[in-house]
């Protein structure tokens, strides 16, 4: 375990999952440990710590991002939305795992859910958060928008069918592209 001295630490104010936070941590300690371990949201995962896999995914200031790459210190005045930020407000997230059908899930979540897109668990908020960044960018994306908006996910349980499937099941409760009258 590492000992910081307090003029090793810094103060950063950022809003996480809408809720306005400040921390005193050390300027490099890397924001997937900040979720994890300051902030107890154990959602995100860590799965190779480099970057490559994607199970530490968050929205970064709306983009997604890699939280094993990123320092505290840049997530200054920064907003973050992490898996448990997908839930519906008001709802405490874990009751849906008693209760599939519980409104506490996103409804990415439960397509998931539905289309068997989760199996051991590590990579599934990564995947998730990339489906809600894609579907932000493309409500009805085509194949090859999925597999681009998924490529920095890796899964090794899957084989990546039942995940396709579940962002096409998501994609399909999209509200239907507005188009202008004349």
């Amino acid at each position: 375990m590492n000992t910081f001295c307090p003029k090793d630490m810094t103060t950063i104010h950022l809003t996480i999952n809408n809720t306005p936070t400040t921390l005193t941590v050390p300027p490099m300690k890397r924001l997937l440990d900040v979720l994890r371990e300051d902030l107890h949201l154990t959602g995100t995962k860590e799965g190779c710590g480099e970057g490559e896999c994607g199970a530490c995914a968050i929205l970064f200031n709306g983009e997604l991002a890699n939280s094993c790459l990123i320092p505290a210190l840049q997530a200054n005045n920064a907003t973050l939305t992490t898996i448990e930020g997908l839930a519906l407000p008001g709802e405490a997230p874990l009751s849906s795992i008693l209760y599939p059908q519980s409104p506490a899930l996103h409804p990415i979540q439960q397509c998931f859910l539905e289309q068997g897109g989760a199996q051991c668990g590590i990579c599934t908020p990564g995947m998730i958060l990339a489906t809600h960044h894609l579907l932000t960018q493309h409500p009805h994306p085509t194949d090859l928008q999925i597999h681009e908006g998924l490529a920095g996910n890796l899964c090794r349980c899957t084989g990546y069918m039942r995940i396709f499937e579940s962002v096409k099941q998501a994609a399909a409760h999209q509200p239907p592209p507005t188009t202008l009258s004349s």
